[in-house]
C-alpha cells in the first residue's frame, strides 16, 4: 500500500487535495454560520437543522438526472465551476433581510449543483492514483475533512462569538474562491473519462445497472443509512447546546479523523474487511446515552467516540470499488456520494422534526436507535446475499440511442 508522503510526489494530487480542503473549511465555517443565523431568526430546531444539511436533500434530484455528468465533464472545469457556484451562492445567503424561504431557495440550488461534485472528485481521484492507492488517497482525504472540520468549527465558534452570521458566511464564500483558483491552476486539462453528453437518460441507464445487483444495493444502503440517520444527530448540536455547537461539531470531526487514521493506514486488509458492521455500531450506540440529556463533557465524549465509527465508509467504499468497471467509477462514487448526503439530508429533516415535537435529546436518541435497527438489519441480509461478479462494463457503457 503506496504511504501517504507517496501520495504527494503523484501529479495532481496535491492541487485536488488543497482544492477540497477550502472547500471542507468554506463548508464547515458557512453550515455553522447559517445554522446559527437560521436559529436565531426563527427558534427551530428543525429549520436550523435543515438549513446546515438542507442541500443534502437536493441531492436525490442531482444523482437521477445529473450524475452522468461526473464522468462526462472535463474535471478541473468542473470543480471549479462548482466551487464558483458555492461561493456565489454562500455570499448570497449573507444578504441582510434575506428571507428564510429565500435561503432554502439557494440551498436547493447549491444541493442540485453538488451532486456533481462527489462523482468528479472522487473519480478523478481515483484516475490520478494507481489501483492501489485509491483507498490510503481517500483515507487522507477524510482526515483532511476531519481536521478542517475541527479547524473549522472551532474557528467557526470563535467568529461567530465575534462577529455576526452573515459575515462568517462571506469569509466561507472567500474560501470557495480559493478552492477554485487552486482547482484551476493546479489540476491538468484531463478529457472525460466516458465519452457522450451528459444526459438524465445516461444517468437513469448507469445508475440503474449500478443498482440491479443485491450485494450492490446493500453495500449503497450501509454507506447511506446509518450514516445518514447519525448525522441528524449531529444537526441537533445547535439546538442540544446552542453556546457549545462549535465544540461538539469538533470532537465529533476529531473522532472522524482518527477512525480514518486507524482504517486506513493502521488495519491490514484482512483486518479491516470484516469491520464495517462494528464499524457503523460504533457509529451510533454512544448517541443513546443523549437520551439521557448529559452535561457537555460527557456529551463531547460521546460524540468523539462514535464519529470514529465513520472509517466504517472506508471499508465499503474499498468493496464498491471492487465491483464496479474503472470508466464507470466516477458515477458509481458519484452515487455513493450523493445517496449519502440526500440520506444526511433526511436525517437532519426528521431529527429536526423529532426535537420540534419532543427535545433536541430526544431527538438524537431516537435517530441513533434506527441507525442501530438499520445496521442490523443490512449486515443479517449481507450474510444471505452471495458476492456478484463485477458489472460488465460493454452493458453500460454504450452511447445512448
Amino acid at each position: 500500500m503506496p504511504s501517504y508522503r507517496s501520495l504527494f510526489r503523484t501529479p495532481e494530487f496535491t492541487p485536488l487535495f488543497l482544492g477540497t480542503a477550502a472547500q471542507t473549511a468554506a463548508q464547515t465555517v458557512g453550515g455553522l454560520a447559517l445554522g446559527t443565523l437560521v436559529y436565531r431568526a426563527t427558534g427551530s430546531p428543525l429549520l436550523s437543522a435543515v438549513s446546515m444539511f438542507g442541500p443534502s436533500l437536493a441531492q436525490v434530484l442531482g444523482a437521477t438526472v445529473l450524475l452522468s455528468g461526473a464522468d462526462r465533464l472535463p474535471p478541473r472545469t468542473a470543480l471549479s465551476a462548482i466551487a464558483l457556484v458555492f461561493a456565489a451562492g454562500t455570499a448570497l445567503e449573507a444578504l441582510p433581510g434575506l428571507p428564510v424561504g429565500a435561503v432554502f431557495a439557494l440551498l436547493l440550488v447549491l444541493g442540485l449543483v453538488a451532486s456533481l461534485g462527489g462523482g468528479v472528485r472522487w473519480g478523478l481521484l481515483n484516475e490520478i492514483l494507481a489501483k492501489d492507492g485509491y483507498l490510503p488517497g481517500r483515507s487522507l482525504f477524510n482526515m483532511m475533512s476531519g481536521l478542517m472540520q475541527i479547524a473549522g468549527f472551532a474557528t467557526g465558534g470563535a467568529l461567530l462569538a465575534a462577529l455576526s452570521p452573515r459575515v462568517c458566511l462571506l469569509l466561507s464564500a472567500a474560501l470557495y474562491l480559493a478552492a477554485a483558483a487552486v482547482q484551476r491552476l493546479g489540476l491538468s486539462a484531463r478529457p472525460p473519462r466516458t465519452a457522450g453528453r451528459p444526459s438524465a437518460a445516461a444517468t437513469w441507464r448507469v445508475n440503474s445497472e449500478l443498482w440491479s445487483s443485491r450485494s450492490r444495493r446493500l453495500t449503497y444502503l450501509g454507506l447511506w443509512v446509518p450514516n445518514g440517520l447519525v448525522v441528524g444527530c449531529e444537526s441537533l448540536y445547535v439546538s442540544y447546546a446552542p453556546h457549545a455547537a462549535g465544540t461538539l461539531f469538533a470532537c465529533g470531526a476529531f473522532g472522524m479523523f482518527a477512525g480514518d487514521v486507524t482504517v486506513g493506514r493502521l488495519l491490514p486488509p484482512r483486518v479491516r474487511r470484516g469491520l464495517a458492521t462494528p464499524l457503523l455500531l460504533v457509529l451510533a450506540v454512544p448517541y443513546l446515552a443523549f437520551g439521557a440529556h448529559p452535561a457537555l463533557p460527557v456529551a463531547a465524549v460521546c460524540v468523539t467516540v462514535a464519529s470514529v465509527g465513520f472509517g466504517a465508509s472506508l471499508v465499503q467504499q474499498e468493496l464498491l470499488m471492487e465491483r464496479t468497471p474503472g470508466e464507470l467509477a466516477g458515477q458509481a462514487l458519484g452515487l455513493h456520494s450523493a445517496g449519502m448526503l440526500t440520506m444526511q439530508g433526511v436525517g437532519a429533516a426528521l431529527a429536526g422534526a423529532v426535537a420540534q415535537l419532543t427535545s433536541p435529546a430526544t431527538g438524537m436518541a431516537v435517530m441513533a436507535a434506527g441507525s442501530v435497527c438499520v445496521t442490523l438489519a443490512l449486515a443479517a441480509a449481507d450474510r444471505r446475499t452471495p458476492v456478484d461478479a463485477p458489472m460488465r462494463a460493454a452493458a453500460v457503457s454504450a452511447p445512448p440511442r
